[in-house]
């Protein structure tokens, strides 16, 4: 698909602006109150329910949870004449944090009858990507754009709606909504919007394990840091994934402070260790893990010596972790992000005596937790049996499985959804046919050409039977590669590819049609079958075409030889040759209609010399 259109205006026709489009990993949601009894004052305090509402509901399911980038929240606006709730959250990797803000808005959709939800991410309908196979035809990514809305924890869908009025009935059918449009048919016709419960059940696959999946979202280790990180990340533990991140996406630049040769030279300094228990996201855990990374030169004696126990994995991770906070504080291009200003205001309070860093004891009674990571692993063998649908598990295999539960459904569910395709009868070399009769790109020529199955193969474009016509039309001799003889002047011939009946009628009404044409030609003086000595001769030196062996005149002294030459070469219009002529030239040596033209009849003509020339 090519995106849907943006409805673009240039300079010159009320140009407003390029067309916005959302940061990459960003999932944006719109929350309207509809109802036409409610004057705008009163929408704006109803909105106002809505966000306190919103964020009892986020205290309620995400008291422990940690946002991977950014988090969930919503902004009362006006836009176009209409208040709204909007809210915007970048998910970075964690597409669990996108699929977490469509849980919490489903949960709040269901706290107020007049709320209604609308959803986008960078991918634009995503809720009708997992649901694609279950979507009706008439609904592609062309024409969804305000089409699809969350209510009362429903998945309801704007059907394509005919013109009442005149004004109407010149706008398309098959087309996107504006989100006034979208509005007013809520307001007026809420009954008609479709309710597919095929279609929600697939949208709304991935929420099947909430609310239990928001914590296992998330992963506890034991690593050993500073102390003055481990007291920040018990003030707030949501401090782990912005320093994971700038770990994980480091560049030199960000590297340099790493390279100091003295404790002083860093912010967090590999002194005062203390071993705690840390929580992060299973995505930004896995970052962290799976990165090699060389330990600056001040932490090369603080790892323990060997390197299989367990010791030196919380110590690398510890390491891993403190480096990751030394280049968020210390980057410059940070300094403005809302969670080094705290980071910095902390360590400030820490300076000037006004908060003291945990002591030995205190750390003693913080809560330790240690998740197992093996959900990191993964077996091979289990995963090409998983994709074969052979979940059994297999002799002188551990368990059969790999991965998570979670994981596992995902990717069976993957698998299932590819099957289908691959046994769906209706799916073409391109693909599922699902955007057919509603593609934009043809959208221009659907509105004044009307096409069936039964008109394509009633009309049909053979280069070679076109070529030869030509050539007949032109009198220029047949095509080297022709065996057949040819047949009477101002007749086209047809070769048929079979001996079919219909067949044979069509070659005839195409003969009657090459007649008729000819006829109108002669008449109107473009064919002119009669030319004057003097045009043969210009036309002979002109036109210098391929002539088959053994199908040329018989040798220069036979009188019929001389006859049937003379007869073939008056076939030749002069003035349709001299047209050509003066058009392929006029190319300059590029491409253009004349050459294409002589070209699909297998005319190679010699570059033109200088007319100077004699």
């Amino acid at each position: 698909m090519d995106g849907p259109k943006d409805d673009l205006k240039w300079f010159g026709e009320g140009f407003d602006g390029f067309p916005k489009r959302l940061p990459e990993d960003c999932v944006e949601y719109i929350l309207h109150i509809i109802d036409s009894k409610l004057q705008d004052a009163e929408v704006r305090a109803r909105l106002r329910d809505v966000q306190t509402a919103a964020t009892n509901l986020t205290k309620k399911l995400l008291k422990n949870h940690i946002w991977q980038r950014g988090g969930f929240g919503l902004e009362l606006v006006r836009e176009d004449g209409l208040s709204l709730l909007r809210g915007r959250t970048n998910y970075g990797d964690s597409v669990e944090d996108e699929w977490l803000i469509v849980y919490l808005l489903r949960e709040l959709s269901r706290e107020f009858a007049d709320l209604w939800i609308k959803l986008v991410d960078t991918d634009g309908e995503f809720l009708l990507i997992e649901a694609a196979n279950a979507l009706p035809r008439w609904l592609n990514p062309e024409i969804a754009n305000n089409r699809i809305w969350l209510h009362d924890g429903k998945l309801l869908l704007i059907p394509l709606q005919q013109p009442t009025t005149t004004a109407e009935k010149t706008v398309p059918i098959s087309r996107p909504l504006n989100a006034k449009e979208a509005h007013h048919f809520i307001n007026d016709n809420a009954t008609k919007l479709i309710h597919s419960p095929m279609v929600e059940s697939e949208a709304f696959y991935r929420l099947r394990n909430y609310p239990k999946q928001i914590d296992d979202n998330m992963h506890h280790a034991i690593i050993t840091i500073p102390r003055k990180v481990a007291y920040i990340l018990h003030e707030d533990a949501a401090y782990i994934s912005p320093a994971v991140e700038a770990f994980y996406l480091r560049d030199p630049i960000a590297l340099k402070p790493l390279q100091a040769k003295d404790v002083g030279g860093l912010i967090f300094p590999p002194e005062d260790l203390v071993t705690v228990s840390v929580k992060f996201t299973k995505v930004g855990y896995a970052q962290l893990k799976s990165q090699q990374f060389s330990a600056p030169p001040l932490w090369n004696d603080k790892l323990p010596m060997d390197q299989g126990s367990k010791d030196y994995v919380g110590a690398e991770m510890g390491m891993k972790a403190t480096c990751g906070f030394e280049m968020l504080v210390s980057d410059p291009q940070n300094k403005d992000k809302r969670s080094v200003r705290e980071l910095k205001l902390l360590l400030d309070d820490v300076r000037s005596g006004e908060e003291q860093l945990p002591s030995d004891a205190e750390v003693a009674k913080w809560e330790t937790r240690e998740d197992d990571d093996k959900w990191l692993d993964i077996n091979f063998e289990d995963f090409e049996r998983e994709l074969a649908g052979k979940a059994a598990k297999a002799p002188g295999t551990s368990n059969g499985k790999f991965g998570e539960k979670s994981t596992q459904e995902n990717l069976r569910k993957m698998v299932e959804r590819f099957e289908d395709f691959l046994n769906d009868d209706a799916a073409g070399a391109e693909g599922a046919e699902m955007m057919d009769a509603m593609d934009f790109d043809d959208d221009d020529d659907d509105e004044s050409d009307v096409s069936s199955e039964g008109e394509d193969k009633a009309v049909s474009f053979d280069e070679k039977e076109f070529a030869r016509m030509m050539r007949e039309m032109m009198g220029m001799p047949a095509d080297e590669e022709e065996d057949s003889p040819p047949e009477p002047q101002g007749v086209a011939r047809i070769e048929h590819v079979d001996s079919d009946s219909e067949q044979a009628n069509e070659g005839k009404e195409i003969r009657k049609v090459m007649q008729r044409m000819e006829t109108e030609l002669n008449e109107a003086g473009a064919l002119n079958l009669d030319p004057t000595p003097q045009e043969i001769a210009a036309t002979q030196t002109a036109i210098k075409g391929k002539k088959k062996k053994g199908s040329v005149a018989s040798p220069v002294g036979e009188d019929e030889g001389k006859d049937s030459s003379d007869e073939e070469e008056v076939h030749i219009d002069f003035n349709l040759a001299k047209n050509l002529l003066e058009s392929f030239k006029s190319q300059g040596g590029m491409a253009g209609p004349g050459g294409n033209l002589m070209g699909v009849m297998g005319m190679q003509l010699p570059r033109d010399a200088d007319d100077t020339l004699p």
